[in-house]
């Protein structure tokens, strides 16, 4: 009986070999490919008895940093994990800026765009809040909202009426050192748009003597700038402000002879705010940092690129060059992480701003400080390289348009006395290696006064 039900099987196998030779190749092939997903599944062997378990591991280390060295060519194929310099000779064809001074000192500056169809026209002021005493405290930021409340020659409603009608734009803003006052409209348009800026400055329809005299104070006698970039003609423009911009002072008092009166003064300090009602801590830690004119200005802006920023919500975090996002987004220490380098006329603050969970607070405090004091002492080119090229970059992004263009005419014409075309900007940047970051680092931020100037967070129970 055993025979028999042998030869049975026989003959079935036979039967199902010769009906069914799609399912005995794929046999054939599970059967070749079973041993290694066996083997990749199962879990290894134990070592032999004459291996420690710590030279398995070391192996095991050893070969993926092999991997790391030698990686396969077909993922290098589109980029290159290395940072290479970039070659930018085509910025060397960037539109010139003219400047003209007017017989009143007003100096009006221009970069003309022949594809732009759009144009942005402003007076930049060198005034701003940090110039306020307690008598006038908030009078920059007053004047910036009611510098629209009508002229002379055109109540609210005309004025609002008139840059609806041709479609335009305009604004204004307050910063700690200078105040803006700006339209962006058609080219056409131009003539219009500083026939208005002029109106508004020189004619606003203020009641109070009060507030006419600190207008005054802001508007008259500091010095200004008009900026004008896109579908612009210089000598246009020029000659629509020496007929139009006729009240400014004739020996307006710059920013600079204000700030040597009043130097400002860093203090370290530790400032701590509880509120029970913010469910995040808002984080902050600054130094002392260099000035506008400051000659390490540029190096303190490529290692604000080295410490970088970082976003929970955004992919890849974990991957970024920047050593300090790459900690704080594996250990899971914080929600966002923002690197800044801000700088006035004679001082500056460079530091790290942070949002994160209360009791991360130690964890990212301590991180945050040895990677800001890790510049001081260990730096590689590749990192250094990798920052320029990401600098340089998010500065060509900047001034991608015709208001940021203008905005930058500007600030450069009332911080430098000039501006810098970027070709000499991305030279200065390209100078700055490894050692320049160490030293730079060494005197600004090792063993220096540092403050903590914010920290919201829950009151610990």
């Amino acid at each position: 009986m055993a025979s028999m039900a042998i030869l049975n099987l026989v003959r079935r196998s036979r039967i199902c070999s010769f009906s069914c030779p799609w399912l005995v190749r794929a046999n054939r092939v599970f059967s070749s490919y079973s041993p290694a997903v066996a083997s990749s599944e199962m879990p290894a062997s134990p070592p032999a008895p004459n291996v420690m378990i710590y030279d398995r591991l070391a192996e095991e280390v050893k070969s993926k940093l092999r991997k790391l060295e030698n990686p396969d060519p077909r993922f290098l194929q589109h980029a290159n994990p290395e940072p290479l310099l970039v070659d930018h000779t085509g910025i060397l064809s960037a539109p010139e800026t003219r400047v003209t001074t007017l017989p009143n000192g007003l100096r009006v500056a221009t970069e003309s765009n022949v594809a732009a169809k759009t144009a942005t026209v402003g007076v930049w002021i060198d005034a701003g809040s940090r110039f306020e005493s307690e008598q006038t405290n908030g009078t920059a930021h007053f004047l910036e909202h009611m510098i629209f409340k009508g002229t002379k020659k055109r109540t609210v409603r005309a004025l609002e009426e008139e840059i609806e009608n041709m479609g335009g734009h305009l604004n204004a803003y307050t910063s700690r050192e200078q105040t803006t006052y700006y339209a962006k409209v058609l080219g056409k348009d131009v003539p219009v748009a500083l026939d208005i800026l002029a109106d508004i400055l020189q004619n606003s329809s203020f009641s109070e003597e009060r507030i006419n005299r600190e207008r005054d104070v802001i508007l008259r006698e500091m010095e200004e700038v008009i900026s004008a970039a896109g579908a612009v003609k210089h000598e246009d423009v020029v000659a629509q402000a020496k007929k139009l911009f006729t009240k400014l002072s004739n020996d307006p008092t710059t920013a600079s002879q204000l700030v040597q009166k009043e130097p400002a003064t860093f203090t370290g300090s530790e400032v701590r705010i509880i509120d029970d009602d913010v469910p995040l801590a808002q984080f902050a830690v600054a130094f002392s940092g260099a000035s506008w004119t400051d000659p390490d200005s540029v190096a303190l802006m490529v290692m604000q690129s080295m410490l970088g920023s970082w976003n929970k919500n955004a992919g890849g975090g974990k991957h970024v060059g920047s050593e300090l996002a790459q900690r704080i987004g594996i250990n899971d220490i914080a929600e966002s992480m923002m690197a800044f380098n801000t700088n006035y006329k004679d001082t500056g603050l460079f530091g790290v701003y942070a949002i994160a969970k209360p009791d991360c607070l130690d964890d990212l405090a301590y991180a945050i400080m040895y990677e800001m004091s890790k510049l001081s002492y260990r730096v590689s080119e590749a990192d250094v390289t990798r920052a320029r090229n990401q600098l340089k970059s998010s500065l060509l992004l900047h001034i991608d348009g015709t208001s940021p263009v203008a905005e930058d005419i500007g600030r450069q014409l009332l911080t430098y006395g000039r501006r810098i075309p970027i070709a000499e900007l991305f030279a200065r940047i390209d100078a700055i290696d490894a050692s320049t970051v160490k030293r730079v680092a060494n005197r600004f931020i090792f063993d220096r006064v540092y403050t903590n100037p914010l920290a919201f967070f829950f009151h610990p129970s």
